[in-house]
Formats: structure tokens, sequence, C-alpha cells
């Protein structure tokens, strides 16, 4: 297989959660001739393999985010050549990306930004405490994928609010609206009318990629 040692090493690379063993060996597979859109894959499924790793307890959260700070830095990298590339550039879609209004937590909804740029969306992370209006203003501005967190019980019910803004701007039935967050559960996923509940960055990512890919 092409590149096999190159992939091979960016996996542990990113699974060992260490950011200068990241950059080196994005930098050696780039040496190597490995094409940026390939990089990116193989650091993505890694990325997931860290998910599943911390879901079962085996890493733990700064572990996480010192893989996903690889990732982002190696997306620093490579975003140039991803936009060089014809073939590659091509997004499964756009998602933005957010904590509700009135919620400050942020870590879950971050890693899960980073993921799902890995796998290949483009993303618009508005951060956290985001405004209801924000979301729906990405929404008219071309996102296909709204993605919200809510970490506490007392915010989960703004997911719920801002669907109910976008179903009033008439742009509900063109996007994937996904939520998630520690009280967030698919029972409250399909009161609310969301498309897509992750009970994990990994398992939103697996999600929203099969919906992209037609699954």
């Amino acid at each position: 297989m092409a590149f096999e040692n190159e992939s091979s090493m960016l996996h542990d690379a990113l699974v060992s959660c260490k950011v200068p063993e990241i950059q080196s060996a994005v930098e050696s597979a780039r040496s190597a001739g490995m094409p940026a859109n390939d990089i990116i894959n193989e650091l993505g499924s890694a990325m997931s393999d860290v998910g599943v790793m911390f879901e079962r307890g085996k890493l733990f959260l700064p572990h996480v985010l010192s893989a996903a700070n690889g990732m982002k830095k190696a997306m620093e990298v490579l975003g140039p050549e991803l936009s060089a590339d014809s073939g590659a550039g091509a997004a499964k879609g756009t998602v933005v990306m957010g904590t509700v209004e009135g919620d400050v937590h942020d870590i879950g909804k971050s890693i899960c930004s980073t993921m799902l740029q890995c796998a290949g969306f483009e993303v618009h992370d508005l951060g956290r405490d985001v405004p209801t209006p924000k979301f729906v203003e990405e929404v008219k501005g071309g996102c296909n994928f709204c993605g919200m967190s809510a970490l506490m019980t007392t915010t989960m019910t703004v997911q719920k609010t801002v669907i109910d803004e976008l179903v009033k701007a008439g742009v509900r039935d063109g996007v994937t609206v996904m939520v998630g967050g520690a009280p967030v559960t698919q029972a409250y996923c399909d009161k609310i009318g969301a498309d897509l509940y992750g009970e994990s960055a990994s398992e939103t990512t697996r999600k929203a990629s099969d919906l992209a890919a037609g699954a």
C-alpha cells in the first residue's frame, strides 16, 4: 500500500496525543509526497480512535485536547494545500457549530468541531454562549448543518428555540440540525425536532458523514 509507513506514523503520532510528534509526522508524510487530503483523512481516523479511547476511559480530557490541538496545527499547515488541490477541496458540507446562548461550556463542542473538520466538513465554530440569531444567520448564509451543544439542563431548551427560529426564518428544511451535550438524549432530540443526536464527538461525526454521503 502506498504511504503505508506514513499512514501508520501519522496514526501513532495522533494517538500519542503529543503535539510535537504529530507535527513531525505530518512533515515527514509531506516530505514523502503523501497528498494533503490523505494526511487529513489518516489523522481524522486516528482522532476518532482517540475519541473512542476517551469514552472508554483509556485516555483523559487533557490527552484529547492535546490531540485536538495537534490536529488544528496540522490543518493550519495543510489547509492551503487542500485549497490548491481542486480534487481535495470539496467539503462534505458546511457546518455551523456553537454552544447555545447562556452556556459557556465548549470543550466537547470544540473537539466535535475539530473532528468534523478532519472528516472533510467546512466548519464555522462560533464558540460558546452563541446568540440564537447567529445560528440562523449562518444557516441563511449557506450552512447546511447546524450543530448545537448544551451542557446544562437550563440551556438545553435553547436548542428548541433555535429550531423554532429556523422555522420562522423559512430555512429549517434546508439544514440538518445536530444536538448534543451532557443532558441531551436521543429522546430529547426527537422531541424538539432535531435531525441528529450524538452522544460523543466521534458518533456525531460518523452520523454527519453518513448523512452527507447519503447513507
